[in-house]
């Protein structure tokens, strides 16, 4: 049920609404939703794990020195799908912005007729008209829903722009671990010769009868481990090729060119504090627009079940050879106004207040997740580095210690003190000795991606954080 009153004075009537018209009402921030969405997580004054002190650094990818992953990363950004997705994603978003401009303007339409007999017999009546309508905004549904895909559209801006980072990091992460794969392949295959080696000496130690079949059998077994091991280190590292193949967009054919080494170790850089960091990542931010989003929609919803005023204009003009038309009003011009208040509706629009407000809740506790998620990410990649950090002169004295041994081993074999099965047994464990050190460089890399993606940090200098639309 509806009321309808034409008014004759429209330009009065405008005025003075239009001066009426309410303010929208300011959405929550990332400050604002980190005191009323995140009160129970007490966000420390440093980070408890070890951090370096300092501002937080971008363009960290030339901190690898590694001129091959430009180029590479280059590539990614412009063929990889899943980037491309998400600029579609953004290009949708602005056309909703586009199209929710519209709204807060007249509308104009142009109508025109002409009709007659078919046969030119009988005269012919002609005219048209052209109209105008405006949806006067007083309480601001048009302009909060406008809000929310201005809000929608800047978080999807900020989604591609956190998808940008993932890509490169995983690209970086992958390179790492095919380098891995390279040098553990080599290992391995240095170490199914020297089983080879062990297993023939196995052979000749029991033709002269120093030997037992036990002996023989024993090595055989060492060596068809080896040779396992290599054909696993070999499946991997196609599997490793073809992963950094997809995500640069080519064909997973398994023949891109891999580093043999992990080049020099990343200098430790500074992870901030934790109270800057929701505010440099951008899938926070994304969070954060959706919170907005949905609270523009609450007040969409409630600006609803508000009275609305449109002002309606046409000018026609009408001809015939029939009749004759009088003067005075053709073309005539026509002005009025329509109010509709709703009175009875089911229900309907509360339950969308309703409905819009478990959005926004929902879309909170979405922020509120990926916060914590942001806050967790950093402190898992720092006691990662720390525990890594602890780790690598252990790690380094085993390796020295293993050597060591087989030096001297090497060293008793020269005068005759020790057979080569015992160097080759030493020279075994010294190359099995290399592996954990190449685990741990490896993750040292890893890890250090992982820290500049979970702070936020940008891979290409003087790029924006959040992106923002107009409001």
């Amino acid at each position: 049920m509806v009321g309808r009153i034409v008014f004759r004075r429209a330009p009065v009537v405008l005025a003075v609404l239009m001066l009426a018209a309410c303010a929208l009402d300011p959405s929550p921030d990332i400050r604002q939703l980190t005191q009323t969405e995140l009160s129970h997580t007490r966000l420390p004054q440093s980070w408890k794990s070890a951090a370096t002190a300092g501002a937080t650094k971008d363009d960290w990818l030339t901190d690898f020195g590694d001129p091959r992953l430009a180029p590479l990363v280059q590539e990614a950004l412009a063929w990889n799908v899943d980037l491309k997705t998400a600029a579609a994603r953004v290009e949708a978003a602005r056309s909703a912005v586009n199209a929710s401009a519209q709204g807060l303007y007249p509308t104009a339409n142009l109508i025109g007729r002409s009709s007659g007999s078919a046969t030119g017999a009988s005269g012919q009546l002609s005219g048209g008209v052209l109209s105008a309508s405006w949806d006067l905004d007083l309480w601001g549904r048009i302009r909060y829903g406008q809000r929310a895909v201005q809000d929608q559209y800047a978080s999807a801006q900020a989604d591609a722009f956190y998808a940008r980072q993932s890509i490169v990091a995983n690209l970086v992460v992958a390179w790492y671990m095919a380098a891995e794969l390279v040098q553990q392949k080599a290992l391995t295959g240095e170490m199914t010769a020297v089983a080879q080696q062990l297993w023939q000496l196995a052979q000749d130690r029991q033709r002269v009868g120093v030997g037992s079949s036990t002996d023989v059998a024993q090595a055989a077994s060492t060596l068809q481990s080896y040779t396992d091991s290599e054909k696993q280190v070999e499946l991997a590292l196609s599997q490793a090729q073809r992963a950094l193949e997809l995500i640069l967009g080519r064909y997973p054919a398994a023949e891109i060119a891999l580093p043999h080494s992990l080049g020099k170790a990343p200098a430790p850089v500074s992870a901030g504090l934790p109270s800057e960091l929701l505010e440099r990542r951008p899938d926070v931010s994304a969070a954060a627009l959706r919170v907005s989003a949905a609270f523009a929609r609450v007040g969409e919803a409630k600006a609803a079940r508000l009275p609305s005023v449109s002002l309606t204009a046409a000018l026609s003009s009408i001809s015939s050879s029939v009749f004759v038309l009088q003067d005075v009003n053709n073309p005539s011009l026509g002005l009025g106004a329509t109010l509709i208040y709703p009175v009875f509706n089911g229900g309907q629009l509360e339950a969308q207040v309703q409905f819009r407000t478990a959005e926004q809740q929902e879309a909170a506790a979405a922020f509120a997740m990926t916060a914590q998620k942001a806050f967790n990410e950093v402190e898992s990649a720092l006691a990662a580095e720390a525990s890594l950090k602890d780790r690598a002169p252990i790690v380094s004295q085993g390796l020295a210690e293993s050597r060591r041994a087989l030096a001297l081993e090497q060293v008793r074999f020269r005068v005759g003190s020790r057979d080569m099965r015992s160097v080759a047994q030493l020279q075994m464990a010294a190359l099995a000795a290399q592996l954990p050190q190449l685990r741990l460089q490896t993750e040292q890399r890893v890890q250090r991606v992982k820290l500049h993606l979970a702070l936020g940090s940008q891979f290409e200098p003087a790029q924006p954080v959040t992106p923002v639309a107009s409001r």
